[in-house]
């Protein structure tokens, strides 16, 4: 490592440790973190003008002009969103709660602000808040809210300037006391008008990772001021670091927990309640030419090994201008609520199980029920590591007996034929 690199690591990790450490979380969020490990599965959207181009939620940074770019907004009518039918789908794919972006790192406001007419109401023909129709609907059908909120911004010019949208045109009068203002405006009207907030998901602290000296983002203040305004919502902040003091969730971005194949999430995991995000297709906003669609198995499985893990999945669609929610996603969400209706107990309210996940799947537990979610076994017979004092085993739907024996220190589970299936589950009584 290069010794600017050491320094900058260095003085990172000092800015990090000189966050306010006294961070008791209140009564409220203790409540939401419980509540949202119960949950297991989430829902993300990532919507915006940025869809109109069919080209992904980046589409800005790859070279349009801020001013250009703005302009699409006039354009953007998506008249065929349905608050109520997005969340019944959503309900019904199993899910239990929404995080959609409120703001992108394009600036566009999905919400009605009065700190600019850069917005959804001001800004475009549609005229209607999105997001008061969709707070309202989630209140209605019993689904949490999680508000995404970038901490980046490619079209202000008093943002200052990081190692992204360089190539926006803006002309830069970098403020950050001014842009600092700017943000908590508006996460205070968030917190203000649009009900119950669940959660703030952060993202774009990376920018300034690069910085020769690092810079001050004054997260705890602004960490502080959201506890207040809504004592019950958490904080979490897609940095790819380890949580910092005041936050209330740790993310990994496109990995499971403790995981880093994408790049994204070498982290160390922290006890706070864990989200693995991650999309459905390729791209986290709408892109016309990706309809590589992870099949139900798939997303499945990724669900049930995050919940072996103790974590959640975040699990993203990208929304068409037009307001719908593509017709793949829609058929990947019932399927995988037809799944949910059968097996949600063994994903529900669960802890991890209490040994890493194997070669043939992974565990979960509830109390003294250990549910072994066999996925991809090569044999009939599996082995259960550590000293597991197993009273009873059966099949989790049909109660069929299970032969289980002891096999030295570990357990081994015998079945009559190698399961097939999505996902072939045990129960074990403890």
């Amino acid at each position: 490592m290069k010794f600017r690199n050491l320094l900058s690591a260095f003085l990172l990790a000092t800015s990090i440790s000189s966050f306010a450490t006294d961070y008791i979380p209140s009564p409220e969020v203790l409540k939401s973190r419980e509540e949202f490990s119960d949950d297991r599965f989430g829902i993300f959207l990532h919507w915006g003008i940025y869809s109109m181009f069919g080209q992904g939620e980046w589409y800005l940074n790859y070279g349009p002009s801020a001013e250009e770019y703005m302009k699409a907004a006039q354009g953007f009518y998506p008249a065929n969103f349905n608050a109520k039918e997005w969340v019944s789908a959503i309900k019904d794919s199993g899910a239990k709660y929404i995080c959609i972006t409120s703001r992108h790192h394009d600036g566009f406001s999905m919400f009605d602000t009065d700190e600019n007419d850069y917005n959804i109401v001001d800004g475009t023909p549609f005229k209607r808040d999105i997001l008061k129709e969709l707070s309202e609907e989630c209140q209605k059908q019993g689904i949490a809210l999680h508000l995404y909120y970038s901490h980046l911004d490619w079209v202000r010019p008093d943002y200052p300037l990081g190692r992204t949208g360089h190539d926006t045109g803006r002309d830069l009068k970098p403020d950050w006391d001014s842009y600092y203002g700017f943000m908590n405006r508006q996460l205070t009207e968030l917190l203000t008008n649009y009900g119950p907030i669940r959660a703030i998901w952060f993202d774009g602290w990376w920018d300034h990772d690069e910085d020769a000296t690092p810079f001050d983002w004054h997260l705890p203040e602004q960490y502080e001021m959201i506890h207040k305004l809504q004592p019950g919502c958490m904080v979490a902040n897609n940095h790819h670091q380890p949580p910092f003091p005041g936050e209330d969730i740790q993310i990994f971005e496109r990995d499971l927990p403790g995981e880093n194949t994408a790049g994204l999430s070498g982290q160390a995991v922290s006890r706070l309640p864990l989200e693995t995000c991650n999309t459905m297709n390729g791209m986290w906003g709408y892109k016309i030419n990706d309809q590589n669609y992870k099949d139900a198995t798939t997303l499945i499985r990724y669900l049930v090994k995050a919940a072996g893990m103790g974590a959640n999945l975040l699990l993203n669609i990208g929304t068409q201008p037009s307001g719908d929610l593509p017709a793949t996603a829609l058929s990947r969400l019932k399927e995988m609520g037809e799944w949910m209706r059968e097996n949600g107990e063994t994903i529900y309210g669960t802890e991890a199980g209490p040994f890493p996940a194997q070669s043939w799947g992974t565990t979960t537990r509830k109390g003294n029920r250990l549910f072994v979610h066999v996925m991809t076994p090569e044999t009939s017979a599996i082995i259960l590591p550590g000293n597991l004092k197993i009273k009873k085993a059966f099949e989790y739907r049909s109660k069929k007996p299970v032969s289980f024996s002891r096999q030295g220190e570990h357990t081994l589970l015998q079945f009559d034929s190698i399961p097939t299936g999505i996902d072939y589950i045990i129960e074990c009584s403890l």
